[in-house]
């Protein structure tokens, strides 16, 4: 009798054990994007945003934010797609959304980008509206991303002859809010130029050149152009 209650109670423990080592590993299984920061840029939620309401799973508004109704129209999308629904895009719901996250850089490059593009503008386009300041923001971008220009936002303001505030040396003037606002904004996707390599005020300029490039808008004293 003795034996047959210590059997028993033996193979209970290991039966309550077991359950107990499945549970814990289940419950505190990571999620696919556990290592990534819930927070995305206005432009990347936009996308996010964008494709989840084109295929019906969501229905607010296209506003840039990551809120309550954004999370779970994500989470939505993840169970709908076998993925840890955590309502986090990373990595692997973010190849699902077919939508890239971008290479990561360390904070310090990223701040260094950001003070260097409000230089820019400031050097450049202090004075104009605010939209114009973001449209010569955009400009710098585009050129990082054509081929015909130098890859990184340094190399770009940093081009021989490429600005005119780097020749003179207000390129090294310290920013406002605005500029720095402005290069944020133009960081996370908003482009006024429409595309724009290039700006040109047209009471000054003197390069022949310039004016044969095709004009995209006009903001403020500011010429955009392909």
């Amino acid at each position: 009798m003795k034996k047959t209650f210590i059997l028993a109670f033996t193979l209970f423990f290991c039966f309550a054990f077991g359950l107990t080592a499945v549970g814990f590993t289940y419950f505190n299984k990571p999620t696919e994007d556990a290592s990534v920061v819930d927070t995305l840029t206005t432009a990347q939620n936009k996308t996010v945003q964008t494709k989840l309401k084109k295929w019906g799973y969501y229905k607010g508004a296209i506003d840039g934010i990551y809120g309550p109704k954004t999370k779970e129209a994500v989470r939505y999308f993840q169970r709908k797609n076998g993925l840890a629904a955590d309502g986090i895009v990373g990595p692997k719901t973010a190849a699902a959304l077919g939508m890239s996250l971008g290479s990561t850089s360390s904070s310090t490059q990223s701040s260094s980008d950001l003070n260097l593009l409000a230089r820019c503008i400031y050097a450049e386009a202090r004075g104009e509206p605010y939209v114009g300041q973001v449209a010569v923001a955009a400009v710098v971008l585009n050129r990082v991303k054509s081929a015909s220009f130098p890859n990184t936002i340094a190399g770009v303001i940093y081009q021989p002859w490429a600005f005119t505030s780097v020749n003179d040396g207000q390129i090294n003037y310290t920013p406002n809010d605005s500029a720095y606002k402005a290069a944020q904004d133009a960081l996370n996707g908003w482009d006024p130029s429409y595309g724009s390599l290039y700006y040109y005020n047209a009471s000054t300029a003197t390069s022949k050149w310039i004016y044969s490039r095709k004009t995209v808008v006009t903001i403020g004293k500011h010429v955009f152009a392909i």
